[in-house]
C-alpha cells in the first residue's frame, strides 16, 4: 500500500495533527485488551485521579510514562490492558461540592444527606468529562470499556467483601481517636476543611507539685482548660535535668489528682522547660504518647464546646470562659507563675469558623501488624514487588516495619458508608454485606470509609474481584507496572500490596516505577501561593501533545523531581519541526514506492550499510533502555540517531544518489529512507504519538495504524561493522575540514586544497572508495589521498583515527595560533590516554568488566595514542 503520492503540509503545526487523530484510534478500537489467548496479558491500572478537578502536570506525566509502556508492549505483541478510572477522593470532593453550595447560601445539612450525596454525583460526572478530555488531548491509550470509579456498583461490592472479612477475622476493630471537631456545628472535620491562622494567644506557665513534696516540674500549655484531662507529665529519656524523676507522680492541681511522670522521645528537650503535660482525649500527639505508655483518656468537654462533669466545678462553663475562671483560680493557688505573649497557629472550621476542638472520639480501625508482616515477608522472596529505582524499597519496608493501625473512618457524606449497624436498643454492633432483615430495629453508621480503602483494592476490584471467576480478574490480574509519584508510597503503594497479598494471595503488581515531582525551572514546588503552576492543557495549545510528552518522558531519570521548562518543550518542538521536514524530503523522493517495492537486497553503498548497522543499534538500545524505564536515555539515544545520523547525515548523502542517474542507486536509496524512517517513527511512537502516526500514514506500509505495528527487531543481516567504521571515517574528516574552515572564516563554497595522509593501506583504499562524498562535502579544488605525505607548512591540521588531514590555506593561517590549537589538542588526547590507561591498569576493572568492554577500552587506547603522536608531529614540525 502507498500513500507516499499525498504529501505531508510544509510546515508542521501540531493542532491539525493531533486533530481528529484520537478519535481515528478510539474507532478502530487499537486500545482496547482483546481478550487474544494467542497473546501473553500485559497490564496496567491507572493510578485513578480524584474527580476534584482538572488534571494537572504531575498527571501528565504519570500518565505519559504510562502511555509509553503500554503503546509499545502492544507494538511487541502483548494483549495490553491499560485500565482507566477515577477516585470519589471522599474528602476533597465533599469540600469542594459544600464551597459550591456556601456559594449558593445553603449547608449540606440544609440538603440532607441522600440529597447532597445526589449533588456530589453530579459534580463527579462534571469533572470526569474534563479528565476525559484531557486524556484525550494527551493521547493516551487507555481501554475506556473498562473504565471504573471507586464508587460504582462493582467496587463498592470488593469493599464491603474487604470490610466484613477484615472484621471477621478481628483486623477491624473499634476504638477511641482524636479527630479535629467543631463545637458550632457538632460535627468531626477532616484536615482539609480545617483553616490555620496565626493568632495572638499566650503560653501559661505552671508549677505542677510533686506528689512526694520535694519540689515540682515546670509545664506550659497554651489550652490550660485541657489540664484537668491531664493523665501524665512527659520528659525526653535522655534529659539529664528529670531522669531522676521518671516513674515518680505529680499531683494535678485543682483536681488533686496524682498522675505520673512517664519518658517519651517525643518531647522536645529544647523546647520550654523540656516537660509537656499529657491530655490523651484533647490532643493528638498526646493521644499518641498515652498510647505508648497506656495513659487513661479523660474527655473534659462535650459536643458543643462546653466543659462536662469531669471538669469538676466548670462543668457547664464554655471552654473559653472556664479558660478565664481557670486561669484566675490558678494564678492565687501559685501554680500560675508567667504568662507570655505566644503567636500561634490554631485550626479554625472553614465552616463555622470556631476554634478547632482536638477531640476524643470512637472511629473504625485496621489492625495493622499482621498485614504488614505478610508485606514484609513478601519481600525477602523471589516474586517480591520490585521498586524502581530500588531506593524507594528502604522507605517502604521502614514504613512497614514502623506501622500502626490505621483509622479508616471518615465523618463525611460522600464515600462508602460502612457497611455496619448497631441495635437501637442494644446497641449490639452487626456487620455484613448486607443489613440485618429487621432494619427498622437498627441504625447504621454514618461515617464512610477512608478513601484509600477503596483505592488500595484497586488493582483487583476493577478486574471484577470479588468474583474470582470474573474473565479479567483471570487473565489480566495481578497487573505488570504500577506508575506513580514517591509522595504517595505509603498511602496507596503499601496499602495496595498488603489488601493484593490478603485478598488475592499475589502481588498486585511486578514493578513499581517510581517519579518525583514537577517543579518550577528554578526547583520550587508548584503551589497557587507561588502562582507558578502550568496547565499541561495550555502547553499542548501552544506546542503540541507530542512536545509535552517527549519533554516529560526524557526530562528526568527514575525517581528524580523533574524541572519544568518552556524552553526545553520549545526545544522539542523543533526537534518535531525537524522530524517533519526530514519525513517530507523522504515523501517527496519515494516517487510513488509501494511497501511490496521495498527491497534492501539491492546494491548499497557504504552510506546505506552504514545507516542500517546505526539502525540496529539504536533499535537495540532503545529497546533495552525502554524496558529497564530509562525513558530519559532511550530519548537521547533516538534524539541523535535521528537527528544527527538520519536527518544531518544519511539524507544529505543519499542526495547524491537520487540526484544522480544511476537508477539501481536511487531504487536502494528510496528503499532505505522508506524503511529507517519507517523503524524510527515506530521507535518514537510511544513517546510521540500523534506525529509519528500522521508521517507513517503517508509512509509505504501494511496495517491500519502504527499503534498496532509491530516493534522494530534487530535484523543482524543488515549490519556491517566494517561499513560503520569507513563511514565514521568519512564523518571525521568531513567534520575536521568544516571545524577547520569555521575556524579560519572560509566558507564551505569556497574551494580549498585538501590533502590526507592515509596511515595504512587500508584506510587509504576506504577514502578513496569513497571519494565522491569528499568531494560533494569538503568542497575541495583538488583532493589528494596518500600513505606517504609530506605535511605542508602553512596548513591547518586535523587528527582523525587512521589519518591527518592538511589544508593549505596560504594567506588564511596564523602559524602562532595554529600552534596554539594544537597544543589545545595535544591537552585534549593527553587527558584521555591518561583516563584510559589510568584504567587499564586499574586490575579490578580488568577482572570484574565484561570482556567486550576491556577490548573497547584497549581499542580507544590505541586510537587516542596515535592521535597523540599525530598532533605531537605535526606541532614539532610547526615549531620546526
Amino acid at each position: 500500500m502507498s500513500n507516499s503520492e499525498i504529501t505531508l503540509s510544509p510546515k508542521y503545526d501540531p493542532k491539525t495533527v493531533e486533530e481528529d487523530r484520537y478519535a481515528f484510534w478510539l474507532e478502530g478500537k487499537f486500545f482496547e485488551a482483546k481478550d487474544d489467548e494467542g497473546k501473553t496479558p500485559f497490564t496496567i491500572v491507572i493510578p485513578p485521579p480524584n474527580v476534584t478537578g482538572k488534571l494537572h502536570l504531575g498527571h501528565a506525566w504519570d500518565t505519559t510514562l504510562q502511555d509509553i509502556i503500554t503503546r509499545m508492549k502492544r507494538m511487541q505483541g502483548y494483549d495490553v490492558l491499560w485500565l482507566p478510572g477515577m477516585d470519589h477522593a471522599g474528602i476533597a470532593t465533599q469540600a469542594k461540592v459544600e464551597a459550591r453550595l456556601r456559594e449558593e447560601g445553603k449547608s449540606r445539612y440544609d440538603l440532607g444527606r441522600e440529597k447532597f450525596v445526589e449533588e456530589t454525583w453530579k459534580w463527579k460526572e462534571e469533572y470526569a468529562d474534563h479528565i476525559r478530555k484531557q486524556w484525550a488531548k494527551l493521547g493516551l491509550g487507555l481501554d475506556y470499556t473498562r473504565e471504573r470509579f471507586t464508587l460504582d456498583e462493582g467496587l463498592s461490592k470488593a469493599v464491603r467483601e474487604v470490610f466484613v472479612s477484615l472484621y471477621k477475622k478481628g483486623l477491624i476493630y473499634r476504638g477511641e481517636y482524636i479527630i479535629n471537631w467543631d463545637p458550632v456545628t457538632k460535627t468531626a472535620l477532616s484536615d482539609i476543611e480545617v483553616i490555620y491562622k496565626e493568632v495572638k494567644g499566650a503560653l501559661y506557665h505552671l508549677k505542677y507539685p510533686l506528689a512526694d513534696g520535694s519540689g515540682y516540674i515546670e509545664v506550659a500549655t497554651t489550652r490550660p482548660e485541657t489540664m484537668l484531662g491531664d493523665t501524665a507529665v512527659a520528659v525526653h529519656p535522655d534529659d539529664d535535668r528529670y531522669k531522676h524523676l521518671i516513674g515518680k507522680t505529680v499531683k494535678l492541681p485543682i483536681t488533686g489528682r496524682e498522675i505520673p511522670i512517664v519518658a517519651d522521645e517525643y518531647v522536645d528537650m529544647e523546647f520550654g522547660s523540656g516537660a509537656v503535660k499529657i491530655t490523651p482525649a484533647h490532643d493528638p500527639n498526646d493521644f499518641e504518647i498515652g498510647n505508648r505508655h497506656n495513659l487513661e483518656r479523660i474527655l473534659v468537654m462535650n459536643e458543643d464546646g462546653t466543659m462536662n462533669e469531669k471538669a469538676g466545678k466548670y462543668e457547664g462553663m464554655d471552654r473559653f470562659e472556664c479558660r478565664k475562671q481557670l486561669v484566675k483560680d490558678l494564678q492565687e493557688e501559685g501554680i500560675l507563675f508567667k504568662i507570655e505573649e505566644h503567636i500561634h497557629s490554631v485550626g479554625h472550621s472553614e465552616r463555622s469558623g470556631a476554634v478547632i476542638e482536638p477531640y476524643l472520639s470512637t472511629q473504625w480501625f485496621v489492625k495493622m501488624k499482621p498485614l504488614a508482616e505478610a508485606a514484609l515477608n513478601l519481600q525477602k522472596t523471589e516474586g517480591k514487588v520490585h521498586f524502581i529505582p530500588e531506593r524507594f524499597e528502604k522507605t517502604y519496608l521502614h514504613w512497614l516495619e514502623n506501622i500502626r493501625d490505621w483509622c479508616i473512618s471518615r465523618q463525611l457524606w460522600w464515600g462508602h458508608r460502612i457497611p455496619a449497624w448497631y441495635h437501637k436498643e442494644t446497641g449490639e454492633v452487626y456487620v455484613d454485606h448486607e443489613p440485618p432483615k429487621d432494619i427498622e430495629n437498627w441504625e447504621q453508621d454514618p461515617d464512610v470509609l477512608d478513601t484509600w480503602f477503596s483505592s488500595a483494592l484497586w488493582p483487583f476490584s476493577t478486574m471484577g474481584w470479588p468474583d474470582k471467576e470474573a474473565k479479567d480478574y483471570k487473565r489480566y490480574y495481578p497487573t505488570d507496572v504500577l506508575v506513580t509519584g514517591y509522595d504517595i508510597i505509603f498511602f496507596w503503594v503499601s496499602r495496595m500490596i498488603f489488601q493484593g497479598l490478603e485478598f488475592t494471595g499475589k502481588r498486585p503488581f511486578k514493578d513499581v516505577l517510581i517519579h518525583g515531582l514537577v517543579r518550577d525551572s528554578e526547583g520550587r514546588k508548584m503551589s497557587k501561593s507561588l502562582g507558578n503552576g502550568v496547565d499541561p492543557m495550555d502547553v499542548i495549545d501552544k506546542y503540541g501533545a507530542d512536545s509535552l510528552r517527549y519533554f516529560l518522558a526524557t526530562g528526568s531519570s527514575p525517581g528524580q523531581d523533574l524541572r519544568f521548562s518552556f524552553e526545553k518543550v520549545e526545544a522539542v518542538w523543533n526537534f518535531a519541526n525537524k522530524i517533519w521536514n526530514a519525513s517530507r524530503f523522504v515523501l517527496m523522493n519515494l516517487n510513488g514506492l509501494t511497501y511490496e517495492e521495498i527491497d534492501l537486497n539491492g546494491k548499497k553503498s557504504v552510506v546505506d550499510k552504514w545507516i542500517l548497522t546505526r539502525l540496529n543499534e539504536t533499535i537495540e538500545l532503545v529497546t533495552r533502555l525502554a524496558e529497564k524505564y530509562e525513558f530519559g536515555e532511550a530519548g537521547r539515544v533516538l534524539y541523535n540517531f535521528i537527528w544527527d545520523d538520519f536527518c544531518d547525515w544519511y539524507i544529505e548523502m543519499a542526495k547524491i544518489p537520487l540526484y544522480g542517474n544511476d537508477e539501481e542507486a536511487k531504487k536502494t536509496t528510496r528503499s532505505i529512507l522508506a524503511y529507517v524512517l519507517d523503524q524510527t517513527l515506530r521507535l518514537l511512537h510511544p513517546f510521540m504519538p500523534f506525529i509519528t502516526e500522521e508521517i507513517w500514514q503517508h509512509l509505504p506500509h501494511q496495517g491500519e495504524s502504527i499503534t498496532i505495528a509491530s516493534w522494530p527487531v534487530v535484523r543482524q543481516e543488515l549490519s556491517d561493522e566494517k561499513a560503520a567504521n569507513e563511514m565514521k571515517l568519512l564523518v571525521d574528516v568531513i567534520r575536521s575540514v568544516r571545524n577547520i574552515r569555521a575556524e579560519v572564516n572560509t566558507p564551505m563554497k569556497k574551494q580549498v586544497d585538501m590533502i590526507i595522509h592515509a596511515h595504512s593501506e587500508e584506510v587509504k583504499n576506504q577514502l578513496e572508495k569513497n571519494r565522491s562524498y569528499l568531494e560533494r562535502f569538503c568542497n575541495p579544488s583538488s583532493l589528494t589521498i596518500d600513505t606517504n605525505i609530506e605535511a605542508p607548512d602553512k596548513a591547518m591540521t586535523a587528527v582523525v583515527s587512521g589519518a591527518e588531514v592538511f589544508l593549505p590555506l596560504e594567506g588564511l593561517i596564523n602559524v602562532e595560533e595554529e600552534i596554539k590549537r594544537l597544543e589545545k589538542e595535544l591537552e585534549k588526547w593527553n587527558k584521555e590516554v591518561e583516563r584510559v590507561q589510568k584504567k587499564l591498569a586499574n586490575e579490578g576493572f580488568i577482572k570484574k568488566a565484561p570482556k567486550e568492554v576491556v577490548e573497547e577500552e584497549r581499542a580507544k587506547e590505541k586510537d587516542y595514542l596515535e592521535k597523540q603522536q599525530a598532533v605531537l608531529k605535526r606541532l614539532q614540525e610547526l615549531k620546526g
